[in-house]
């Protein structure tokens, strides 16, 4: 699969039931890897909607089939302010959060090229850090994290548990 192949793009209203469905299979392969994230309700349709409406939802496709959703949100996390451990940087930063691979592009290196192309979506922001957080029983995620070069700069706390977190200065 050649990254010329997939586009990186905001998501539509009409397309939450499609990512609803890739999101409800991540939501039961982190449960069947043992997982209690993602296992109390959260995220949901709502979740869905509303990141699309402010904006942050985005899909990964290939062809115009959707392999891949994410809110990234270049904003400020409320969640970040506050960190056990230290950022590596104080200035402007992308968020990632709800990443979930469809079923179809499980194994296929998926989630990495979001995270790459979430990378080249900043710098053409001007912005050149991405904060990431992520349960510590995530592998695959802990995983791909650490391919990219993430740094992990401490605990965070998120719906009231604590989160690994991690970022990446781009520049």
């Amino acid at each position: 699969m050649s990254l010329t192949e997939l586009q990186l793009r905001k998501a539509n209203l009409s397309e939450v039931p499609q990512i609803w469905e890739i999101i409800q299979d991540a939501i039961e392969q982190r449960r069947l890897e043992g997982s209690k994230q993602w296992q109390d309700g959260y995220p949901n349709e709502l979740s869905i909607t509303n990141d699309i409406n402010t904006g942050f939802g985005y899909v990964l496709t290939e062809n115009e089939t959707i392999l891949c959703y994410a809110a990234i949100i270049f904003d400020i996390e409320p969640a970040y302010e506050e960190i056990e451990g230290q950022w590596l940087t104080n200035g402007d930063y992308v968020v990632v959060h709800r990443v979930a691979v469809s079923k179809l592009a499980k194994g296929k290196g998926i989630a990495t090229k979001l995270f790459q192309k979430t990378e080249d979506l900043a710098i053409q922001q001007k912005v050149y850090s991405i904060k990431v957080d992520t349960n510590f029983d995530n592998t695959p995620m802990l995983k791909i994290l650490d391919k990219l070069n993430y740094t992990y700069c401490g605990e965070v706390y998120f719906r009231g548990a604590a989160r690994r977190a991690y970022e990446k200065k781009l520049a």
